[in-house]
């Protein structure tokens, strides 16, 4: 197949300013997320830099090589800083201007510039070198990133095999012959791979930021913003999962239902500012008691509950005590009167339903609070107190 080089260069050129104006678009409605504004830098660069290079042969050869590939670079600078900064780390600048400084120093060297197969090699290199760290970057950092990041690091890597590739084929004849006007299809289907490229890698970093933007807003929606722990839809969906989970395997399971004790009374006297320090304050102690299997979360105003699998009722009355024991000791002004009550509940009374289980340890709960509250109370089939 035969592709006429010129209609490529206006293609890519064209094509690469577009997904940069749309990238730019998409940085600023994205309350600046920086992945998206240095990806749109490095598509106007990449722009910039073609619309350089194919000046070459029109009587502006050297601002042709020295510009054009220098603004390359630089837009390969661009897009490994694009994965680092979605990585989570800083740009650094000495690093994304090296390759464009390099590029300009050699070709202040006469003999550099009279060599096709070395400007051939030092263009190729620092691309392979710019992929392979954008590349490195994600796969570094791959735990701690919210998003599917294999397919960016695929194609930066299939960039870089591809342009390695060509010094084993190629060290500066083929695209000698282009310019003299004997052949074109080796440099077009290099371009053509270049313009693939960088329509797969913004599509791609364009995927990657929209799914860690939504994994977050999910997380905020369901985390209680005052206490950091999860909110009532976030635990009422974790523990009908893991109930579910413990029925499925026969395991036990307990629920722990906490009440701060006099809590109106904290925001009377103290003020709420006081009352929500409070709360931030056993929401701590309750996620730092429990197992990284249990689940919690604040159901209510002062109301906190905590699913605790493969636990029978002694375990989970050892762990109400302790939480129990710990809120005590968060306020230490005798005058808050800080305390909680806590009712417990487990499946052997309840079943597998989170609703009964909810019932029941409300009752046991109601039972702490009649008995004259900082305590734990296990539900028991007996009448409540008066």
């Amino acid at each position: 197949m035969t592709l006429h080089l010129p209609t490529l260069l206006l293609l890519d050129i064209c094509v690469l300013a577009l997904l940069g104006a749309l990238m730019l678009h998409a940085w600023r409605r994205s309350e600046n997320e920086a992945t998206l504004g240095w990806m749109a830098g490095m598509l106007l660069l990449a722009s910039l830099g073609t619309l350089v290079v194919s000046l070459r042969g029109i009587g502006m050869d050297s601002l042709s090589i020295v510009l054009g590939q220098a603004l390359l670079r630089l837009a390969a600078g661009f897009g490994w800083t694009a994965m680092r900064v979605f990585a989570g780390r800083r740009p650094c600048w000495p690093a994304i201007v090296g390759g464009a400084l390099l590029w300009a120093l050699l070709c202040l060297w006469p003999h550099f510039m009279s060599s096709l197969p070395w400007r051939v090699t030092i263009v190729t290199l620092l691309t392979v070198l710019y992929s392979v760290m954008a590349a490195w970057e994600l796969w570094r950092a791959r735990r701690q990133l919210q998003a599917a990041i294999l397919p960016a690091v695929a194609l930066s890597l299939m960039h870089a095999l591809f342009c390695a590739s060509l010094l084993l084929v190629d060290s500066g004849q083929a695209i000698e012959r282009v310019w003299s006007g004997l052949d074109d299809s080796f440099v077009t289907w290099r371009l053509l791979e270049a313009f693939l490229f960088a329509i797969g890698i913004a599509f791609v970093t364009l995927a990657m930021v929209r799914e860690r933007a939504e994994v977050r807003l999910r997380a905020v929606a369901n985390c209680d913003p005052l206490t950091g722990i999860g909110n009532r839809r976030a635990f009422m969906a974790s523990a009908e999962a893991l109930l579910a989970d413990c029925r499925r395997t026969e395991r036990p399971a307990a629920l722990l239902l906490c009440d701060l004790d006099h809590f109106k009374l904290v925001n009377d006297r103290h003020g709420h500012a006081m009352g929500d320090a409070a709360l931030i304050g056993f929401g701590r102690v309750l996620s730092q008691s429990i197992r990284q299997s249990d689940v919690c979360g604040r159901i209510g105003g002062e109301e906190f509950a905590c699913l605790l699998p493969d636990a029978n009722a002694a375990q989970a009355e050892l762990v109400a005590e302790r939480i129990r024991l710990e809120c005590s000791e968060l306020m230490p002004d005798p005058a808050l009167c800080f305390s909680v009550s806590i009712g417990v509940a487990e499946v052997a009374q309840a079943g597998y339903e989170l609703p009964r289980l909810l019932a029941l340890a409300d009752q046991a709960l109601y039972r702490a609070k009649a008995n004259g509250r900082n305590r734990v109370e296990h539900y028991a089939a007996q009448p409540l107190p008066a």
